[in-house]
Order: structure tokens, then C-alpha cells, then sequence
């Protein structure tokens, strides 16, 4: 943490001498910072004599104006020489993993060049936003004067951190590049004599490419120390204190965005892998694991692990998502402890013991004497309820509160979209008319699924008001016979919407087509032949039609005269 190409006066003491010279590098045998000072203490031999040599680095003001300086102060500018420093340092370190390991690696031949994205990810990204921020920090440093106290730091800090997304996907990434460079390394003996080749580099300080790699995580997870370090040395009153509060809170809020990355990324893993470990015959839709659910966003994997049927002590392996509960079992025992749960190299295949449990529709209880031994717990969905016992009574305290969660977040968020959609219905309107809507049917639908099977269903909108058909099982020419009323604000901006939807029930609904009818149209065309049955064609699809009767009333008051 050295200073380096910084001028330095060095007074060098001995028993006999005492004499002041000025060095252009600084020491590297041993650096203490002390209010600011940044001192080098180093052992030199010169014409016989051995000098104790204490390099004083005065990077941040001169001698007068440290002595104007109170302790605070001093320590202020202590930590902010911290940060410029030690971010310097990293972007050298940044800079020496492309020279010394990347491009070597690169030319080899070792990797494949999927291989050398996967352990490098976005680097260059990396290098790009650091070296923006220190540029941004040394013109900072500069603008107060080369050896002047800088004043104000926060400022450049909470403008330079939004900017570093970058560390969201590498970070997120960084754990499958060094499981890959680690498997790698075990396969090839001569693989691994080249990285540590390349690893005695001088520049390397003795360490090994994995190190290196770590580096980033490090740096992006010290930054709120580094600043909450300059916010509490900076006085009240003080023109940095607001803005060093705005960078702690986009250097905590960076660090959050990493970990939330880190954790999507472990679990969009484990989805994939459950993709090729389970089999999914019998469930009438296509499951793909790694998706957005219908209405709670991405899914998530919230726990797995091993149950038994207390009755035939069958043994079932469980896996909870955000939205349904699969119960499965292994097509053969697990012995190795490569077959366990999520390892790369596991070849375990799991089948279905029943379809998948949406969790709207289960209940978890305690067995009636919760204080047993016994870790047995009961899952009731619709008429069935199905006895397990878990690995221990902590594990089934998991399983039960997990459950129990996420049920409970599944029924209040459907329970919110209802809600939302009947509030913005039933408003009060000063409206000028009404529209009444019956969508009889539709015809020659497009179903999305490879077995031709649907389940469509019609959403009518105008603007904030929403209603939704139920939906029409296995069939590609539905009759829904729905009818919904729209209030109506200005004849000639509001339009009625129809969108026909495949329901999906482990993914977001499937668009089957949409159309649009202005109630200017609908006005015009009433005028002269009263309440209209008409067939619309659906947009943006091979097929389809759908069957309307529309009447619009206006009320007398919106009458022309």
C-alpha cells in the first residue's frame, strides 16, 4: 500500500549520521500509516555504515500544512490516500492478470475460448470502470494541488459507483470460473506446472492465478469500509459529509446487487441442473425450471433434500420453488457422493412421484403432538395429504416454515392482483357512457404447445380497467359467452382492448393474439345499425378470431344537442 513514484524525504538515523536525501521509490520492507503519514521503514549498508532509513511520504500536503492539521483531520486524510492508493494498487493487479495469465492462456491452446469467458468473465469490463474511477480520483487529487489535502472526495465516489454493474455479473459468475479453472488444473499435471510458470512472474508477489481472481469480490465488498472510514473523521458541518453519505449508500447498495447477483446465479445453476437430472413425463405442460413463473417473477429453488413416506418409507427427494412442490424419486440408490444434489459430475436421474404441488393449493401442518421425536410432518393438497418424515426434527422445522412462506406469499400476491384489478374496475367515474362487452368466442386459435392442447382465455382492457375470461380447456375454437361492462371517459381517445392468452401454469401465459377497436368506431357503427356483433381479427399470429357484441350507452348529459 505504498506509495509509488512519489517523491519521499528520507531522514536516515544511525549512530554516527544523520542526513536527509530524497528518493524516488518508496520502501517496501514496511509501511505503517500514521495520521495521514504514510512511513517506510527500510535497513540500507553505505560506506560502512548501517542506516536506519524512515521514509516519510508526504503524498497528501507539506510538512506546514500537516502541522496546521488537527488529528481528525490527519486520519481524514489518512483514509482517503487509503482509497486512491489501494485502488490504484487493484487496477495494476487488474492490468497484470490480462499480461501475465490471460494472454499467455490464451495463446496456448489450453483452454478453449468458452473456457477462457467463463474463468475471466467480463475482465476488460472490470479494468474499464475501475480505471475510470481512478482517473476520476488522481484529477480530483490534482485540482487541490499535488500535495494539498483533498478536501472533497464523496462526490466523485457516488457518481463513479452506479457505473460499476460490471461487478454484478462477474461476481455472480466468479464461483463457476474457478470450479472450472480447479477441475482443469486436477485433469492435467502439465496444465498445472503452466499456470505456476506463470505465476513466478515478479510481478505476481508470489501469487497464483486463483488469488487474482478472488480480487475483484474483495475490492467491490471493501469499498463501504473504505468510506465509512472518511465519513467518520469528517466533521459535522463539513461540505464532503452529504455527499460521503451518498457514496456509503451506492457502495452498500452496489455490494447488495452483488450478493442478489450471486445468489440468482446459484440458483439459475441449480435450475438448470434439476433441468437435466429430472424427468418430466406426465405433466401436461412443457416444465422448464429456469423461467418466470405466471405471476411471481423469475423462480427460485427455496430448499431441497431427502423425505420419506412414513407409511411405505419410500424415499422421496423434494424439491420447493417459489411457486409449487415437487415430489420425486431416484431411478437408483445414491452411493457415490458425486450423485449429491447439485454436484457437476452427479449422473442421478429423478422421476416424478406425483405433479407438481402449486403451492395456492397446499397446506403444512405439524403432526397433533409436535413435541415427538418423530420428524414427521403433514402436506395436505385439495382431497390428499401426504405424511413425511424428515432427516431430523430441525430439518422438518425447515420444511415446514419454508413451505408454509412461500404458500403464503403465492396466495396474498395472487390476492393483491386481484384486488389491484377489481379496485381499478369498480372506481368511481365521472365518465360519460358505458360499454358493454360479451366475447362469445374465438376461432381457429394458434395454441402454442407441441401437443396441441390449449387453454385460452380473453383479457379485455381499456386503459386501467381489466377483465379476464375463465379459461376454456382443450380447445382451439373456445366459447366463452363472457360479458364485462367499461366505463367510458372520451369517446374519441379510449379504445377496447382484446388479448387471447394460452394459460400456462409453470410459465408466463402464451400470446395467441391480439386486436384493438377504437369506440369512435363503435359509436359510428351503432349509430346506424344499433349493438354490434362483430368478427375481429387477431394480430400478430398465423390464425385466429375472436366473436364480440359490443352496445355502447352513452348517458344523455354526454348527448350532443
Amino acid at each position: 500500500m505504498s506509495p509509488s513514484a512519489t517523491e519521499h524525504v528520507v531522514q536516515c538515523v544511525s549512530q554516527t549520521h544523520t542526513h536527509t536525501h530524497t528518493q524516488r521509490q518508496p520502501s517496501d520492507q514496511c509501511v505503517v500509516c500514521y495520521f495521514g503519514i504514510w512511513i517506510c521503514f527500510h535497513v540500507f549498508a553505505t560506506r560502512g555504515c548501517v542506516y536506519l532509513c524512515v521514509c516519510v511520504c508526504v503524498w497528501c500536503a507539506d510538512l506546514l500544512s500537516l502541522d496546521s492539521m488537527n488529528p481528525e483531520e490527519r486520519k481524514r486524510q489518512g483514509y482517503i490516500h487509503e482509497l486512491i492508493q489501494t485502488e490504484q494498487t487493484y487496477v495494476q493487479d487488474l492490468e497484470l492478470v490480462m499480461e501475465v495469465f490471460y494472454k499467455p492462456m490464451a495463446e496456448s491452446g489450453w483452454l478453449t475460448e468458452a473456457e477462457m469467458c467463463v474463468i475471466f468473465v467480463n475482465w476488460r469490463e472490470l479494468i474499464m470502470c475501475n480505471t475510470k474511477l481512478l482517473k476520476a480520483l488522481h484529477v480530483r487529487k490534482k485540482a487541490g494541488g499535488e500535495r494539498m489535502p483533498v478536501q472533497v472526495i464523496g462526490d466523485v465516489l457516488s457518481s463513479e459507483l452506479p457505473h460499476m454493474q460490471a461487478y454484478v455479473h462477474f461476481c455472480s459468475c466468479q464461483l463457476n470460473g474457478a470450479a472450472l479453472l480447479q477441475r482443469r488444473t486436477d485433469a492435467s499435471d502439465d496444465f498445472k506446472l503452466f499456470l505456476k510458470k506463470l505465476a513466478t512472474n515478479h510481478l505476481c508477489r508470489g501469487m497464483p492465478l486463483c488469488s487474482f481472481l478472488l480480487k475483484p469480490m474483495q475490492r467491490i465488498t471493501r469499498y463501504p469500509l473504505l468510506i465509512r472510514n472518511i465519513l467518520e473523521n469528517t466533521p459535522a458541518g463539513h461540505l464532503d459529509q452529504a455527499n460521503l453519505r451518498e457514496a456509503l449508500e451506492r457502495a452498500e447498495d452496489l455490494c447488495l446487487q452483488v450478493n442478489e447477483g450471486v445468489r440468482q446465479k446459484e440458483n439459475s445453476d441449480r435450475l438448470e441442473w434439476l433441468q437435466n437430472h429430472v424427468q418430466c413425463e406426465g405433466v401436461i405442460e412443457y416444465l422448464v425450471f429456469n423461467s418466470l413463473t405466471n405471476c411471481l417473477g423469475p423462480r427460485k429453488l427455496l430448499h431441497s433434500g431427502r423425505v420419506w413416506k412414513t407409511k411405505s418409507s419410500r424415499e422421496l427427494w423434494v424439491f420447493l420453488f417459489s411457486d409449487f412442490l415437487l415430489l420425486t424419486q431416484t431411478s437408483k440408490q445414491l452411493v457415490s457422493s458425486s450423485d449429491r444434489l447439485f454436484s457437476p459430475t452427479s449422473s442421478a436421474v429423478y422421476k416424478l412421484y406425483k405433479l407438481p404441488l402449486f403451492l395456492n393449493e397446499v397446506l403444512v401442518k405439524m403432526p397433533s403432538d409436535p413435541s415427538s421425536d418423530d420428524p414427521i410432518f403433514h402436506i395436505s393438497h385439495i382431497d390428499r395429504v401426504y405424511t413425511l418424515k424428515a432427516d431430523s426434527i430441525n430439518e422438518r422445522t425447515t420444511w415446514v416454515q419454508r413451505i408454509k412462506a412461500a404458500s403464503e406469499h403465492f396466495i396474498e400476491t395472487e390476492k393483491l392482483k386481484r384486488e389491484k384489478a377489481y379496485q381499478a374496475r369498480s372506481q368511481k367515474t365521472s365518465g360519460i357512457g358505458r360499454l358493454l362487452v360479451t366475447v362469445q368466442e374465438a376461432i381457429e386459435l394458434k395454441p402454442c404447445k407441441p401437443n396441441g392442447k390449449s387453454a385460452p382465455y380473453c383479457e379485455l382492457s381499456m386503459g386501467a380497467q381489466c377483465y379476464t375470461s375463465r379459461p376454456h380447456r382443450h380447445a382451439v375454437n373456445p366459447k366463452w359467452n363472457f360479458s364485462c361492462h367499461f366505463f367510458i371517459k372520451d369517446v374519441y381517445q379510449d379504445v377496447l382492448c382484446l388479448t387471447v392468452f394460452e394459460r400456462d401454469r409453470f410459465s408466463p401465459d402464451d400470446f395467441l393474439g391480439r386486436t384493438e377497436v377504437p369506440v369512435a368506431t363503435i359509436k359510428k357503427e351503432q349509430d346506424r345499425h344499433g349493438p354490434l356483433v362483430q368478427r375481429l381479427l387477431l394480430h400478430e399470429v398465423p390464425t385466429g378470431e375472436v366473436r364480440v357484441r359490443l352496445d355502447l350507452q352513452l348517458y344523455e348529459q354526454a348527448l350532443p344537442l
